[in-house]
């Protein structure tokens, strides 16, 4: 495993959600999350769910400019100058 949420709702419908930023298992992120509800005064019960949630979306950032000079840069291939023209007609 890697990073993750690890979350449970209680009886009170709350949701409560804690970042492991290192755990090698699901187990381990988990005994790692109940320490810090514990730490926190939230700790889930023992018939509680947790939910473990592996985080993996990468974000990336890129320019208006850096769009339309890709969509009206040369293609690599067929396939791509396809995909640009039909892209390049859905903005304008």
């Amino acid at each position: 495993m890697t990073a993750c949420f690890v979350s449970f709702t209680d009886i009170s419908g709350i949701r409560h959600t804690v970042e492991v930023d290192a755990a090698d298992s699901l187990y381990e992120a988990a005994v790692f999350a109940l320490r810090t509800f514990k730490q926190h005064d939230c700790a889930p019960g023992d018939t509680a769910r947790l939910k473990v949630e592996v985080r993996s979306a990468v974000t990336h950032t890129v320019t208006v400019k850096k769009i339309h000079e890709w969509l009206n840069g040369t293609a690599r291939t067929p396939k791509e100058q396809i995909t640009k023209d039909r892209l390049r007609a859905l903005v304008g």
